[in-house]
């Protein structure tokens, strides 16, 4: 199946105003549904946009009209959150919809119990549709119930609600492919054999539960028999907790060689350890290049990492949002629509039992291009 480059170039100039505003379980699939991508280390950047003859489709899935879209992130004070919530309002109002119909709201705390309130305040008020970042992606089942059986529309972005709770998930990346690149990011890192570590979000979040497990799975060939994951550790998506973890595992393994952390608050808060005790292990995983820009390098605690665009995460979860109300998709398998200047997407059967469309596969920032994209997002 064919997938489309993300043309995302075309926020960058916007980008300034953007910036007020980490993941999914599901198995790799295609998506976009125009051209082939290269590998993740090869692949042109998120923001890097394709010919302009090829950017634009013919026409948008749907057109500005009724209705009220909401996003509901994992917390507040998450500026992964904030540039996902940025891109979701930005496509709604490149799509004709007004302040008055585009909801965004950030709970207070990384728990399901704050989503819940907040959805709940959300089916108060009667919403169209709630595109949601998970906490914990069985706990929210019976709060969405009760949404869909009042026609609201729900989908997952990010983080994965469960197959029985959504329409369909908008996924950042497929599960496996996320796995396999950070375990060759590790075992280059360790240089092929030595002890490391994971500093996870929550215990509970879907996307890196998944991610660890995709992890696991790899390190059962032949080619990590060198390698030995000592923890898994949770920050709790918080950064002073996962400044605690970080100088624990320090502690409790002076063999330690490198610590992966698939999350935005986490590897940030590891980094900042790591330097500051001028520590040898080295740190890769999942990161935003405006925070982690002065921590890469190749002789620096970090020598490279990836990640995609929340941006662009929060883009299509507002499409999706769009072409699910406006009837145009339903969330099957097979069906197709157009994202605006993203382009065409295709949804696609997931691991769970559910549907899924996924944005794309990680990019990697490194030496040669942090400094490119640290202003970007």
């Amino acid at each position: 199946m064919k997938k489309k480059v993300l043309s995302v170039l075309l926020a960058v100039s916007m980008i300034g105003a953007m910036l007020a505003g980490c993941g999914s379980a599901s198995e790799q699939a295609a998506a976009p549904v125009a051209e082939e991508t290269a590998p993740a280390k090869e692949e042109a950047p998120a923001e890097e946009a394709a010919p302009a003859e090829e950017a634009a489709p013919a026409e948008e899935s749907g057109a500005a009209g009724e209705g009220t879209f909401a996003l509901v992130t994992k917390s507040a004070g998450n500026p992964y959150n904030e540039r996902e919530a940025a891109g979701f309002e930005e496509a709604m109002k490149a799509m004709g919809y007004s302040d008055s119909q585009i909801i965004i709201r950030h709970p207070e705390s990384a728990t399901a119990d704050a989503q819940i309130t907040t959805i709940n305040e959300l089916i108060a008020q009667n919403v169209s549709a709630i595109a949601i970042a998970a906490n914990d992606q069985d706990a929210l089942q019976p709060v969405c119930e009760q949404a869909a059986s009042q026609g609201i529309k729900i989908i997952s972005l990010d983080s994965t609600l469960n197959a029985a709770s959504r329409l369909t998930h908008v996924n950042q990346a497929g599960t496996q492919i996320i796995g396999q690149t950070l375990m060759d990011a590790v075992k280059d890192l360790a240089g092929g054999e030595g002890q490391w570590a994971i500093l996870s979000a929550t215990s509970q979040a879907s996307n890196q539960n998944a991610w660890i497990a995709a992890m696991k799975e790899v390190m059962e060939g032949e080619d990590y028999a060198g390698l030995e994951l000592v923890e898994v550790a949770y920050g709790d998506d918080e950064y002073q907790k996962s400044v605690d973890q970080t100088q624990a595992l320090l502690t409790n393994y002076p063999d330690l060689k490198v610590i992966c952390a698939p999350t935005t608050v986490g590897i940030m808060a590891a980094a900042g350890v790591l330097q500051d005790k001028g520590s040898a292990v080295k740190l890769t995983g999942l990161g935003l290049p405006s925070e982690m820009a002065d921590y890469i390098g190749t002789d620096n605690v970090c020598p490279y990492m990836y990640l995609w665009n929340p941006i662009d995460v929060g883009r299509l979860g507002a499409y999706t949002s769009v072409a699910l109300v406006n009837g145009d998709i339903t969330g099957a398998a097979g069906e197709t629509f157009t994202a605006g200047e993203m382009g065409g997407y295709e949804i696609v059967e997931a691991s769970d039992g559910g549907t899924e469309i996924i944005v794309g596969p990680p990019f990697a920032f490194t030496p040669d291009n942090i400094d490119e994209w640290k202003s970007v997002y």
